[in-house]
């Protein structure tokens, strides 16, 4: 069943304060993957506070679904979408990149509740989530693994092996999420690795594939809601095509924006921009 409009009014304000709490503690820093953060806060929000079974108050629960963040430099936009969800406190925003803080730059497990992998170390996480769909397969459970992950990460063949063993063993409690922003560190995505025609490749692998619009909340709704639903015993995928920087205009036009920095005076111009986009 679709969302009412009201609903997706919630996940708007939702995505909004995801990507406010990106910025805030991409000011502590005065650098960072903000434009990734500002590019999926739709699906996170959507994510989180529309298809995922959690606690806030007890990350580990048995029966969570699972997210895991591949792309572990992602890591300043799950924190905000977890500071969102109640998982961690508003006031931990302040310290992200800090010493001893719990919010490091790149994600790590073993600091961050909630999160279920160290994503350092881009390609591994398909690999990953095949293992936990597994096992709480055997387990009998019905949780699900969600995963996000790059376009950038397509470069890397563990990437695919993954997702043909997905494929193999009929994981349809895995609903993978891959952000096609086109830019990853060494310029744009389809120049440094061509992946096209990407969803007739995904396909092939045996997926059940969808492809929206990432910054159109009412398409990844409805895509989440198709890949919870769809009743073949295959993986989910959601090709996401989406926009660095969304929501801030100035950085939405920058020609490289995959690491910044944002000077002092602009923090408060992408904050008005983003109270802006959320009043019109």
């Amino acid at each position: 069943m679709a969302p009412s409009k009201g609903h997706n009014k919630q996940l708007a304000e939702h995505a909004y304060r995801v990507r406010r709490n990106a910025v805030l503690m991409g000011e502590v820093q005065g650098q960072g993957y903000i434009a990734q953060a500002l590019d999926i806060a739709d699906v996170l929000a959507t994510a989180y506070f529309h298809a995922m079974r959690y606690r806030p108050d007890d990350p580990e629960w048995e029966g969570r679904d699972r997210f895991l963040l591949s792309n572990g430099h992602y890591a300043i936009a799950l924190y905000a979408a977890l500071i969102e969800a109640g998982i961690i406190p508003q006031e931990e925003l302040e310290t992200y990149g800090s010493d001893e803080s719990r919010l490091p730059m790149s994600g790590m497990a073993s600091y961050t509740p909630g999160m279920e992998m160290s994503g350092g170390s881009l390609g591994v996480g398909m690999s990953i989530a095949v293992g936990m769909a597994l096992g709480l397969k055997r387990k009998k459970s019905d949780s699900r693994v969600y995963i996000l992950f790059s376009d950038g990460e397509l470069d890397e063949g563990a990437v695919w092996e993954a997702m043909m063993s997905a494929a193999h063993y009929k994981l349809d409690n895995i609903i993978a999420v891959v952000d096609v922003n086109n830019q990853q560190a060494d310029g744009p995505s389809t120049q440094v690795m061509a992946f096209e025609p990407l969803v007739d490749k995904l396909k092939a692998f045996g997926w059940f594939v969808q492809r929206i619009d990432g910054n159109d909340l009412d398409a990844v709704v409805d895509a989440f809601d198709a890949a919870k639903d769809h009743p073949e015993p295959k993986p989910r995928i959601i090709v996401a095509d989406t926009l660095m920087g969304k929501g801030v205009p100035f950085l939405e036009a920058r020609e490289k924006n995959h690491f910044i920095r944002v000077d002092a005076h602009e923090w408060q111009l992408a904050l008005a921009a983003l109270e802006e986009g959320r009043r019109a």
